[in-house]
């Protein structure tokens, strides 16, 4: 039987019954319609156009996405990591850029404030942010501290019942459509880490706005832009979490964000890998499809294994994360392993698709350009290694 008659089961029609419930199967088939229908057709228009896909978001928050993994009481759907990593896998697939912007809103912005904001606050801010009403942005970085957080220099000072800001973030996901952003600010530099605190602040503010905003290699359909502060006054009751403990927040903030890096890198790479199947069973060269040669079917093998070796890594690390359980070494394993899995599939990808998959008529170029940012983004893959490797040398027996 030659290929062409043998009916090829891609990656993405596989369900997973060990780990997905009839709900979230479910879930999938929705997001994955819903990504087809809507975003597919756009992708390549809001790409060369880096154009926010502000239709898009609401009918998000219409379906329930944009507070996925919050509970019904604060406008969320209640649902959970597994669910979550779905959704993202599924809308990432088809453009990563939509999986980001989904990504930064729910795992850092809304899940700041829900883990570390006081009930008001939460009553406040979660509902609006979870029915999509409200986009949010969330800031660490800025343009000289990356991954040395202590090197910040955005201050927060207290004046009277408030706080000035002063300073600017920069690489800000969603940075120019937030409603509200939480920023981490200095408020005491002889603490180094220990001297940063966290604060909402609400798009409008007088000495807030967006500056510049990047023009990117890719994921170019979502918002980076740099977040400006110049003598920005919000109340007291905008400190979010205890006085000091904004670097510590953001850690347990960013081991949910590395699950949502790991999903969209999955995303990503199984497009690719989508994309190269179908392309392999129609080109033909001497005599037959290329997915005849041993060669491509070797490529093929290594690309569908790593990524299900990542999608069981990230599985681990939500269920993980849904049993309340502590999760900083496994979704910095599953982010590291994800994001640079995906982007070798992204990169043989373009390999199987030859000359054609330098050009933008077919899809393999552009999940080349949008996997890079996932092995940068909420950690560099070197920062994950130094995360991992401290955490397992923690579990080292002592001798004596």
């Amino acid at each position: 039987m030659s290929i062409e008659e043998t009916e090829v089961v891609q990656p993405s029609a596989r369900t997973y019954p060990f780990t997905l419930t009839e709900e979230q199967q479910q879930l999938r088939k929705e997001v994955r319609d819903f990504a087809q229908r809507e975003i597919a057709p756009n992708v390549m228009r809001w790409d060369e156009a880096s154009e926010f896909p502000a239709e898009v978001v609401r009918q998000l928050g219409r379906m329930g996405l944009m507070g996925i993994i919050f509970p019904v009481e604060y406008g969320g759907s209640g649902l959970g990591y597994v669910d979550y990593v779905t959704a993202i896998e599924e809308l990432s697939a088809v453009d990563g850029s939509i999986g980001i912007i989904v990504a930064a809103h729910n795992s850092l912005c809304t899940n700041h404030i829900f883990l570390a904001g006081t009930e008001e606050q939460r009553r406040k801010y979660v509902p609006k942010l979870a029915s999509g009403e409200w986009l949010g942005a969330w800031g660490l970085t800025e343009p000289n501290s990356g991954s040395d957080a202590a090197g910040a220099r955005t201050t927060a000072v207290r004046k009277g019942d408030k706080w000035v800001l002063n300073g600017n973030k920069t690489f800000i996901t969603n940075g120019h459509y937030a409603d509200v952003a939480v920023v981490i600010a200095v408020t005491d530099k002889t603490q180094g880490t220990h001297g940063l605190s966290a604060f909402v602040v609400e798009k409008g503010t007088p000495g807030f706005r967006p500056g510049k905003k990047e023009n990117k290699l890719g994921l170019r359909a979502s918002d980076t832009s740099e977040l400006i502060f110049e003598d920005c006054e919000i109340p007291q009751e905008n400190l979010l979490g205890n006085l000091g403990e904004g670097f510590i927040d953001s850690m347990r903030v960013l081991d949910g964000g590395r699950i949502s890096i790991a999903a969209l890198s999955l995303g990503i790479a199984r497009g690719a890998l989508d994309a190269s199947l179908r392309y392999v069973k129609e080109r033909r060269q001497f005599g037959k499809a290329i997915a005849e040669f041993q060669g491509v079917q070797w490529k093929l093998a290594d690309m569908a294994t790593e990524l299900d070796a990542a999608r069981l890594l990230t599985l681990r690390a939500a269920v993980l994360k849904d049993a309340g359980q502590r999760v900083t070494r496994e979704s910095s394993m599953a982010k590291l392993y994800a994001s640079e899995v995906a982007v070798r599939i992204c990169d043989q990808a373009v390999q199987l698709h030859g000359g054609y998959g330098f050009i933008k008529d077919y899809p393999a170029e552009k999940y080349y350009r949008d996997v890079k940012l996932c092995t940068i983004g909420e950690g560099t893959s070197e920062i994950q290694r130094m995360v991992i490797a401290r955490e397992i040398l923690k579990v080292v027996p002592s001798r004596g």
